[in-house]
């Protein structure tokens, strides 16, 4: 994209209807984010013949503080916006910096940011962002006649909070979802909720869809030597020091959003839906545990499981099992799979050999995280 191919509002919104038109819909919901908010609620208020429904995310009717429109944003801080768009688009630190949950996946930051550098130039971004100041589609708020559904962050630097409130207090009959946090659009972090906020809204019933196989990150964790451990201090004393342990790997689980899938005992079985986020996980188990004076082992496999109420099988949960096994203590080993998922991370590994799997097909190769 060129400056000069950025679009005037009346011909992005001519643009909106030459591809309604192009695929035969002749009535449609409209989702809509940030910049593209203001182009959506022009749409619908020039053709609500064509708009069946409206959802709003992360946006605004007017960005720049006004007379009348007091929660707008200073000019100052309007242009430091422009400027560190201008300047950082395509980064990783600026998707770390709108997207502040993803921060810990260096594999999931870094293909936002290479989409965000193939859909636009830093100058370009810049320039885009620029035209949003001028935006004032306040007018229209009032013309709006599709049912409207506003989700909007509650922590929102660049978009505040009160942009949304004043959305829903303007637009008839609309709904206001306040999303705790910065991300209210379809990246990773927030993807689920909103997909499921938007499915109950359109349809007026959660029917969520059924889920019998998903392709995860599994982590399997193992203290060691904890038999000969429990034998040396007994039943009482293990028993304290076990629930130490289930402390620590918790915490960690909510830090890097791990999900519990079961116990073993003296380990834990859990999913992550990024494999760099799963690799960081493990490595600070394995440091906080160190800390108490345990050693664990650790494995991780990536693979299509089984859906089982709360729980996970398949072929995927017994390969990370045996990979976990054969970890020395205070070692995070993981599959070629992960290792091949990472890449681009920053995450560096040691070479394993390859090793058959008890009960699994064919050899694998086996990677040792290092550090």
């Amino acid at each position: 994209m060129t400056l000069n191919a950025i679009p005037t509002w009346e011909e992005a919104t001519e643009d909106v209807q030459a591809v309604l038109d192009a695929v035969g819909s002749e009535h449609a919901a409209i989702y809509a984010e940030a910049d593209a908010g203001p182009i959506a609620m022009l749409f619908a208020a020039t053709h609500p013949d064509r708009v069946s429904a409206l959802v709003l995310g992360n946006t605004s009717a007017r960005y720049v503080v006004g007379d009348d429109y007091p929660i707008g944003l200073s000019v100052d801080a309007g242009q430091a916006i422009i400027d560190t768009l201008g300047g950082q688009w395509g980064t990783a630190e600026l998707v770390k910096l709108v997207a502040t949950d993803l921060a810990q996946d260096e594999l999931l930051v870094e293909l936002m940011a290479r989409q965000w550098r193939s859909a636009l130039t830093p100058r370009a971004a810049g320039a885009l962002w620029r035209t949003l100041w001028d935006v004032d589609v306040r007018d229209a708020l009032s013309a709006l006649q599709a049912p409207t559904l506003i989700l909007h962050a509650t922590e929102s630097d660049m978009v505040p909070f009160s942009h949304g409130q004043y959305l829903a207090d303007h637009i008839a009959g609309a709904q206001l979802v306040a999303r705790p946090g910065r991300a209210s659009g379809f990246i990773p972090v927030s993807f689920p909720a909103t997909a499921e906020q938007i499915a109950e809204f359109l349809t007026g019933a959660a029917s969520p869809v059924a889920i019998d196989r998903v392709l995860t990150t599994i982590l399997f964790s193992d203290i060691v030597s904890s038999t000969s451990q429990l034998a040396n201090v007994g039943d009482e004393a293990w028993r304290r020091v076990l629930d130490g342990h289930d402390r620590v790997v918790r915490a960690q689980l909510r830090h890097y959003r791990g999900r519990e899938i079961n116990t073993t005992g003296d380990g834990f079985v859990v999913s992550f839906d990024g494999p760099a986020r799963a690799i960081r996980c493990a490595q600070a188990m394995t440091e906080a545990l160190a800390t108490l004076g345990l050693e664990v082992r650790i494995g991780l496999h990536c693979g299509e499981c089984e859906v089982r109420g709360d729980d996970l099988a398949g072929l995927a949960v017994h390969i990370a099992a045996r990979v976990a096994s054969l970890a020395a203590p205070g070692e995070v080993m993981v599959s070629g799979t992960v290792k091949d998922l990472v890449a681009g991370a920053g995450i560096e590994f040691d070479g394993h050999g390859e090793h058959e799997l008890k009960g699994v097909p064919g050899s694998w190769k086996l990677f040792a995280v290092r550090g």
